[in-house]
């Protein structure tokens, strides 16, 4: 293929279009415009990335059969069917191809893009902007004429698609809640492609279930909860003790703080101990908790 190979390794795999009953060994090739399934020179499937309308990481339908573990599931149109091909290999290197394979179909997809359409709950008079959509390690980056603005993936508390009117008409579009320099702020972006719209959703649902997995590790107690969300709301409220504002020991306040910290929850900052992204992420959702 005349294209840049981005990923070329060797796996199992299977595929609604092939009759085999098993998967079967082979080299799997994937570049900017195509993802090869290759059993031979003569038995190769050739899924176009323009095809492909889901990914999935770790799920495969029980009509390929039950050999698999650690699997990419590719969903892709092809003579107006709907077919799935699923692809084996370690977990490393499955985790790997996933998160190529989502940047091979959704990097440089053109978007419609509200960067603050709100900031805390006030509404901005922000207008809708064209940028072009990139996935990069741990973020959503959005790179415009007039500058590139990211999107931390481990600081979305939320996301949603609905439908909005814009330029007119009425488009799907998601809406992140994140966070960005401590602040609370919601971005809104609208892709053309309703399937890569999807597959972007997809994406964001995996980032977003695997950093809920890690909070269930994380046991909050009420004195956490506090602490956390008295330095989301007020930081050091102009030089005053954290202490002070809770109403709590200083000691007791230095060993919640040295637990929170062993979390992943606050860091050292230049200031004293800091919200980590995930930190603020977590004390957004227990607002309402503690202020109860």
């Amino acid at each position: 293929m005349s294209e840049s190979v981005i990923a070329d390794f060797v796996g199992k795999f299977n595929s609604e279009v092939a009759s085999r009953g098993d998967p079967i060994k082979g080299r799997v090739v994937l570049s900017q415009k195509r993802l090869v399934l290759a059993a031979s020179e003569s038995d190769k499937l050739t899924i176009p990335l323009e095809s492909i309308f889901d990914i999935a990481i770790g799920q495969v339908p029980p009509d390929l059969g039950d050999f698999f573990d650690s699997t990419v599931t590719v969903a892709f149109e092809r003579n107006g069917r709907r077919l799935i091909a699923a692809v084996e290999a370690d977990n490393e290197k499955i985790e790997k191809f996933g998160t190529v394979l989502f940047k091979a179909v959704v990097n440089g997809t053109e978007t419609t893009v509200k960067e603050r359409a709100r900031v805390g709950g006030r509404v901005t008079d922000e207008s809708f902007k064209t940028a072009r959509l990139f996935l990069t390690a741990g973020t959503v980056e959005f790179r415009r004429n007039d500058g590139a603005f990211t999107v931390d993936l481990k600081t979305v508390s939320d996301f949603e698609r609905n439908t909005r009117e814009i330029g007119g008409a009425k488009r799907p579009v998601l809406t992140v809640r994140h966070m960005k320099d401590g602040t609370a702020m919601t971005t809104q972006a609208a892709l053309a492609s309703g399937r890569k719209m999807s597959i972007l959703g997809r994406y964001l649902r995996r980032e977003y279930s695997e950093l809920m997995e890690e909070l269930r590790n994380v046991e909050l107690t009420k004195d956490k909860k506090e602490v956390l969300v008295a330095m989301y709301s007020t930081g050091d409220m102009d030089g005053m003790p954290l202490a002070s504002i809770l109403g709590k020991d200083s000691s007791q306040v230095s060993m919640i703080l040295q637990d929170l910290s062993e979390d992943g929850l606050i860091q050292d900052g230049g200031d004293g101990p800091a919200l980590t992204p995930t930190g603020k992420v977590v004390a957004s959702r227990h607002l309402e908790d503690v202020n109860a």
